[in-house]
């Protein structure tokens, strides 16, 4: 298998990439959103428990308890945040941490609720130290504390707040403090989907926007989605272009791997970028141990790039690993690429990590 590792991309730009860009519908009347827990395709473990906490805390009469939603971007996180209001017959506010820069951001925000309202904050692990400390009163006890002016003339306001749902969203788990994480009633955490769930879902999108795919073609397209609804959804979009041009529109298999042939998007999800920072580790250095920096500069990224938007992936399928002394490409890889894995590969790899 060759591929060519000359051509670039910014990472921005990529198919795969699980960040939200423009042309995902990423507000809140985008009609490939779920709308129920009914309509909601996969996290069968995180959907059935939140049904029967939605159902007591409706039966009592009572707000849902605050909810934290935590696994890689793009598996439906804000999505499940805007279900949940739903199926509450709440209203809900969106908002993200860097967004809260102030204590009086998030005063005003929370000042406007009504009772039993769902409060979404996306990337929750971002809020200030300043914003959390505001954050922890009312939570616990549906109160703010103001405190205006300085020195002598400063006044402490004490502010009830009706009882409201705060569902918090994160990548990063291990960012949020001890504090803020545990004042969490409900903690579930969202899977990477299975091909069959995402083919569901990919069946599901075309029918609202009016796509014709067969089963083969849902499928085809599911494999290459990196487990990812939002990248599924996106890859559905592009592959449309292409049968439009070349088989009156219709999506079957033969069409899906064309297009995503021609988009440089191979059987396991990869595209070029994935591939040219692999090839690099290969070619450059023997397949690792290689540092970040070292590997960054290798390549021409930055590396909070390649921490953040590559290594996931790579290291869910096993194409990746970390260790004491650097990344290291793993047999895996190589045989993918279509290289002949060195006979002390997994022996040397197993060796760093006993290090």
């Amino acid at each position: 298998m060759n591929y060519n590792t000359d051509f670039e991309m910014d990472f921005e730009d990529r198919m795969v990439d699980t960040a939200e860009i423009p042309s995902d519908g990423i507000d809140a009347d985008n009609p490939l959103r779920p709308r129920t827990l009914d309509e909601y395709i996969g996290q069968e473990k995180a959907k059935e428990n939140l049904r029967i906490f939605i159902e007591a805390a409706k039966k009592r009469g009572e707000s849902l308890d605050h909810v934290l939603l935590y696994g890689p971007p793009g598996l439906g996180k804000t999505t499940l945040s805007g279900i949940i209001a739903n199926e509450m017959g709440v209203s809900i506010r969106i908002t993200s941490g860097p967004a809260i820069e102030k204590p009086g951001d998030l005063a005003a925000l929370l000042t406007n609720l009504n009772p039993g309202d769902v409060l979404f904050i996306d990337e929750i692990h971002r809020l200030s130290r300043a914003v959390e400390e505001i954050l922890y009163p009312s939570m616990e006890d549906f109160a703010i504390d103001i405190i205006t002016g300085k020195g002598q003339m400063a006044a402490s306001y004490h502010l009830p707040l009706p009882r409201f749902t705060l569902v918090g969203a994160t990548t990063r788990a291990g960012q949020l403090t001890a504090p803020l994480r545990d004042r969490f009633g409900v903690v579930l955490r969202l899977e990477l989907y299975t091909p069959e769930e995402l083919a569901k879902i990919i069946t599901r999108s075309a029918g609202i926007l009016g796509i014709k795919i067969d089963e083969e073609g849902a499928l085809e397209l599911a494999s290459r989605s990196r487990g990812t609804p939002r990248i599924a959804n996106r890859l559905l979009k592009r592959v449309r272009d292409f049968s439009e041009v070349i088989s009156d529109g219709v999506i079957d298999l033969k069409v899906a791997q064309i297009a995503l042939d021609k988009l440089e998007i191979d059987e396991l999800g990869l595209d070029q970028n994935d591939r040219r920072m692999l090839n690099a580790m290969i070619k450059y250095y023997k397949g690792g141990p290689v540092g970040l920096e070292t590997l960054a500069a290798a390549i021409g990224e930055e590396a909070v790039t390649i921490e953040d938007v590559y290594e996931p992936y790579l290291m869910q399928i096993g194409f990746l690993s970390r260790t004491p002394r650097g990344r290291c490409v793993t047999a895996a890889a190589y045989e993918h690429l279509g290289y002949k894995a060195p006979a002390d590969t997994a022996a040397a790899q197993g060796s760093l990590f006993n290090d």
